[in-house]
């Protein structure tokens, strides 16, 4: 696509979030000029958000890793060496060689952070290694959400806003501001244009709790004793589909004993919501046909992350929105080889996958081949159960992004062997051996794969090439060749998008002409076949946890951190901290250091009650220090009386690129100084990390 003799216009589809919007890149000279929104794709039809539109500042900062390098002074002290790839992956290959030699292929573990539709490139290379031990976000992001509609419903249903919900539930999640897992916030706006009913449960007043029908502002970690009561409402007030529950449902009557545990006025008690506003509110969704759940991430960093998700997936199928136009639809992706099929699963030793750890605690974890960061970082600092020797990071921050960051800086600063691929040198990267330059989503071609929730896959044309960057696949590839694996890698990463995309009768030089596919949709499935359960219906009564000796039925558990579970901390620590408010121009840790986001956003924001500030002597704008039993951080106060007077949201992700100390400020502001890793506080069915929610004291700085 041209649009002038000097100037070419390539279609692509954006990754600086997951959001994947289609894009054109307006290319002169070899250089990018311009990205804009593309309004022929369908996802997000020409709109696009300040992330995207600053791609080329990502794509040209002066600070990027442009070529591998190796340190050269001791661990964190900001030395580094230029070297070759050819040396880098010699060195990286001979290394992992003689630690699997020598304390097996469990002693080395893969990580990644929100995913770049790299997964199954790294988890191919892991399951050939032969280690099962595979660092992601899924034990707290997005993966208790496929795994708890797995063995609920079979699949992960997706909002249908093509088809017009008549109601809109959105669930710890502000999908206009924030970045969409399976949709993007201009679907939602439409149906809303359209006069579709919103209902939204969150302790903040956000964008969309403003523009909503029914606002239930709940206390912060409460969210399945509030969807519980309004199972309770919607069961007792016969507002179910009976029909549906008659045909599709296991376990009705031990559901609806459990749900008697939850009437109105004991859920108010425990959420602060009040009894009427469930009623009203459970009403609403029941008798809007059709009616979808958007649920976001919230919801899945507490001790009832997987509970929160089953109970949102059993409101769904006992109201007749499962399977429906216009509900929670389960999309078909197209005929191209899958992730799991791309990754080899099959391929990692039975033997081997008994040895991830923690496996045989959260078993449901392990069934998705997902463990939690804690038990690496004490197989790292104790040797227990075994050691870690060897850790590879691909495009994650764990120094800022995991619970405890206090203790990931001794496990990362004593792992014999660290590897981390970025774009930057961030807090992380500093403490690694070898550092390798990462490809940003316009340097490389590849699928996007991350479409496969609702029913697209896009293509993305390499555009420039960035000093010596590397996309993830190649770098997978020839670490893989070099490692005895040259069998299952193409010779060059084209070839591998071929095999991708072999199952669709297409090449990839054919895929990136026609831009996406699309698969064939199909809703109510289930009258033909069931659901992908072991019942072949949607258990509220879960099969497999009784088969696993979990509770088989939803239940609510308190903070382990709260004012109900230890009224006497109170005293020294009296707000309850929300931690990880979402930012729309960053994506967790990234992207700090680009001028035109930074500008927009330059401090991390704390926000609280005008009520608290006044019992602290605090302003609007003050820095102010947040302090937990577990340490002590900055960060600058908004004033605002759209959060009760007890609770506190502060911000996550943030760094200091800015400082020119290696450790670029990651003690000063992260949150996750302040956060708990103790596994008492751990769903126990997933290991998710209760990060949401735990109690704090604030203080001008």
């Amino acid at each position: 696509m041209t649009n002038s003799s000097e100037e070419k216009i390539i279609k692509s589809y954006c990754r600086n979030c997951h959001g994947g919007c289609g894009v054109l890149v307006h290319v002169s000279e070899g250089r990018i000029t311009n990205i804009e929104g593309d309004p022929e794709f369908p996802t997000n039809r020409g709109t696009m958000c300040s992330k995207g539109l600053a791609a080329k500042q990502l794509v040209y900062h002066p600070d990027r890793v442009r070529q591998p390098l190796k340190r050269a002074g001791n661990k964190g002290e900001g030395k580094w060496q230029p070297i070759s790839w050819d040396k880098a992956l010699d060195t990286i290959a001979a290394k992992l060689k003689q630690i699997k030699g020598e304390h097996g292929a469990e002693s080395i573990v893969l990580g990644y952070g929100t995913g770049r539709n790299y997964e199954g490139f790294l988890y191919r290379f892991a399951n050939l290694l032969g280690t099962p031990n595979v660092l992601t976000a899924g034990h707290m992001c997005y993966g208790s959400r496929i795994a708890a509609t797995a063995i609920t419903c079979g699949k992960l249903p997706v909002s249908d806003y093509a088809n017009n919900p008549a109601c809109v539930m959105v669930w710890g999640n502000n999908l206009v501001w924030t970045n969409g897992d399976e949709r993007i916030g201009p679907n939602l706006n439409r149906v809303l244009a359209n006069g579709a009913k919103l209902i939204v449960i969150d302790p903040r007043l956000t964008y969309l709790a403003g523009r909503a029908d029914v606002w239930l502002q709940l206390r912060p970690g409460t969210d399945t004793a509030l969807a519980l009561g309004m199972a309770n409402v919607i069961i007792n007030e016969q507002l179910y589909d009976k029909e549906f529950v008659r045909d599709y449902v296991h376990g009705w009557d031990e559901f609806v004993q459990r749900v008697q545990e939850y009437p109105p006025k004991r859920v108010e008690e425990i959420s602060w919501v009040p009894a009427e506003k469930i009623r009203e509110a459970a009403r609403l969704y029941a008798q809007s046909k059709p009616a979808c759940i958007q649920w976001g991430v919230a919801i899945e960093q507490t001790i009832n992350s997987v509970d929160n998700n089953r109970i949102l997936t059993d409101l769904m199928a006992i109201t007749g929105n499962l399977d429906v136009p216009g509900g929670n639809a389960f999309f078909v992706p197209p005929k191209i080889r899958t992730i799991s099929e791309f990754a080899r699963h099959r391929d990692l030793p039975r033997e081997q996958g008994e040895k991830r750890l923690g496996g045989d605690t959260y078993k449901l974890a392990d069934r998705i081949a997902v463990l939690t960061p804690k038990a690496v970082w004490d197989a790292i600092l104790t040797g227990e159960p075994y050691p870690i020797k060897a850790v590879l990071l691909h495009g994650t921050n764990p120094l800022i992004t995991r619970a405890n960051s206090s203790e990931i800086h001794r496990a990362l600063s004593g792992v014999d062997f660290l590897v981390v691929t970025d774009f930057f040198l961030t807090p992380t990267a500093e403490l690694a051996d070898i550092v390798l330059p990462a490809a940003t989503w316009l340097e490389f071609d590849d699928i996007g794969d991350y479409l496969f929730r609702h029913g697209y896959v896009a293509a993305r044309e390499k555009v420039v090439q960035i000093g010596e960057c590397w996309s993830d696949h190649k770098i997978f590839s020839e670490l893989g060749k070099r490692l005895g694996q040259e069998e299952h890698w193409s010779p060059d990463p084209e070839g591998d998008l071929d095999y991708i995309l072999e199952p669709s009768g297409l090449s990839w030089e054919q895929f990136k002409k026609m831009g996406f596919l699309q698969g064939e949709m199909e809703y109510r499935k289930h009258e033909k076949r069931g659901f992908s359960t072991p019942t072949r219906k949607v258990e509220l009564y879960s099969t497999v946890f009784e088969e696993w000796d979990y509770d088989p039925l939803p239940q609510y558990r308190e903070i382990p951190e709260s004012p109900v579970s230890q009224p006497e901390m109170t005293g020294q620590y009296p707000y309850i901290l929300i931690t990880g408010a979402r930012i729309p121009v960053f994506f967790h840790t990234e992207y700090r250091m680009i001028p035109w986001l930074r500008e927009i956003h330059p401090d991390p924001i704390v926000e609280m009650h005008p009520e608290i500030a006044g019992e602290q002597g605090i302003k609007d704008g003050d820095w102010v220090f947040i302090e937990s039993p577990r340490g002590k951080i900055k960060q600058r106060a908004k004033l605002t009386s759209g959060i009760k007077p007890g609770v506190v949201a502060a911000q996550h992700g943030w760094w200091f690129p800015e400082m020119k100390d290696p450790g670029h400020g990651w003690d000063v502001s992260n949150i996750n100084i302040l956060t708990d890793n103790d596994p008492a506080g751990y769903d126990p069915t997933m290991g998710a990390t209760n990060l949401r929610v735990l109690m704090c004291k604030i203080y001008p700085a």
